[in-house]
């Protein structure tokens, strides 16, 4: 669009608001929790547009290819990457926790901290439905049962069939309001297919699709406008609570080595994984892609969320990094939903640091159950802040592990989730990236 130039400015303001927001947690973390009514303001508008531009966005993509028969190799293609993509994380992941072994340094507090702790199982229950903003039944669902941190029946074919069965609604509307984007996309995939072989009966239906799709551009122009400050809001009102309770510095001093290996195992996968698979099929320079993706990724940070900053994760990716407007449509509401990366690789790492607190010597078929149970529960996790615990819950259980130790990594993992947020944004970019070059030539839609 016309006013792509003034991204780079835009992705400087954000760093500036990201630094000088962590500063004030620092030295005034009272004052810091002030800004959270801002930051929860602009993480609402986010939100808001997510339904609409997720619709939209996919209809338009598939108007675009003007048949519905051109979509098998591009979607082939971007299913492929996503589940590849996530199961190499899953690996990247693995191999950094049993190396750095970080559940050897801290098994003794661990166990007199869980030990304390009455109802371990309600404590995460409790902490699960305040962050992630969940229903018990949305909690419920991902299990298949309400009893979920009780009960120990997490087949592979339970969780296979719960995952199949996310894909589809009895209610469209109530979908849109729990933000379920997965039947969201399915519909419109199915709803737009139609369209195309429906010829000119339904063009002005199409213009309106197409026209829809543009209006709601223009608005997340308007909302990247106040993204800096928005964000200095969410960071600051987040970072100094986390602050201003006394304890954070503790709690991740005594995590250190498990916090270290997520991030490692992140960043391993962010430069290397990653930037090989684009590099490989696009010939583009990663890192400068990176930059280019820098203001969604400085944005996934703050609000640690895939689908509230899908709107834009699109805008950057089109303006800033030259995708296709066809493939971003296809490509990134889908990947906000099921790609999740950073996700699979922190459940990964977190399943086998517990062990090796409990001293469980995971056998390699049990690390191997780890791998495929993180990779199927990883897409199941919604778009949304620390969901990755819920599906945690599925990992443990997969290879008999005990639930209620999630709750010694409860303190850190709000800022664990904002690192595999990012990754798992920016590993949706370069899927749009990827995926681009399978798409059909773009045919008007009228």
């Amino acid at each position: 669009m016309s006013e792509s130039h003034t991204q780079p400015h835009l992705t400087k303001w954000i760093i500036i608001a990201i630094v000088l927001a962590i500063v004030a947690a620092m030295v005034a973390p009272e004052f810091a929790m002030s800004f959270a009514i801002g930051g929860e303001i602009f993480l609402r508008v986010l939100k808001m547009i997510v339904v609409p531009l997720v619709v939209a966005s996919v209809m338009t993509g598939i108007l675009g290819m003007g048949d519905v028969r051109k979509l098998g190799k591009p979607g082939l293609y971007t299913v492929l990457y996503y589940l590849a993509t996530t199961f190499l994380a899953v690996i990247v992941g693995l191999v950094v926790v049993n190396v750095v072994r970080p559940g050897l340094s801290m098994a003794e507090d661990a166990k007199a901290n869980v030990a304390e702790s009455k109802r371990p199982n309600q404590v995460l229950y409790e902490h699960l439905a305040e962050e992630t903003e969940l229903s018990d039944d949305a909690i419920a669902k991902t299990f298949g049962d309400s009893e979920y941190v009780e009960r120990k029946d997490r087949s592979m074919g339970r969780i296979f069939r719960n995952l199949v069965l996310m894909l589809f609604t009895d209610n469209l509307f109530e979908s849109a309001v729990g933000t379920q984007l997965l039947p969201l996309i399915v519909f419109s995939i199915a709803f737009a297919g139609m369209l195309t072989t429906m010829g000119p009966q339904v063009s002005t239906l199409k213009s309106f699709i197409l026209e829809m799709n543009n209006a709601l551009m223009v608005f997340i122009l308007l909302i990247m406008r106040i993204a800096p400050i928005g964000i200095f809001c969410l960071v600051a009102g987040r970072f100094g609570e986390a602050n201003a309770q006394g304890e954070f510095f503790a709690e991740l001093q005594k995590t250190g080595w498990y916090s270290a290996s997520v991030v490692i195992g992140l960043g391993i996968h962010s430069f290397i994984t990653l930037p090989i698979l684009l590099y490989v099929f696009t010939k583009r320079n990663p890192y400068r892609f990176m930059l280019q993706m820098g203001q969604a990724l400085l944005t996934a940070f703050s609000t640690a969320s895939s689908s509230a900053t899908l709107p834009l994760t699109m805008e950057a990716a089109v303006d800033e990094a030259g995708v296709s407007r066809q493939s971003v449509d296809f490509v990134l509401p889908l990947g906000a939903t099921i790609n999740m990366d950073g996700t699979a690789l922190y459940e990964a790492v977190a399943a086998i640091f517990i062990a090796q607190v409990v001293g469980a010597d995971l056998s390699f078929a049990q690390q191997v159950t780890v791998a495929i149970t993180a990779t199927l529960a990883a897409i199941g996790a919604a778009g949304i802040p620390e969901a990755g615990l819920v599906t945690m819950v599925i990992v443990l259980t997969a290879v008999g592990l005990p639930v209620e130790y999630i709750t010694i990594i409860l303190s850190v993992d709000w800022l664990l989730d904002r690192f595999r947020t990012t990754v798992n944004v920016f590993g949706d970019a370069c899927g749009a990236a990827i995926v681009e070059k399978s798409m059909p030539a773009v045919e008007p839609a009228t």
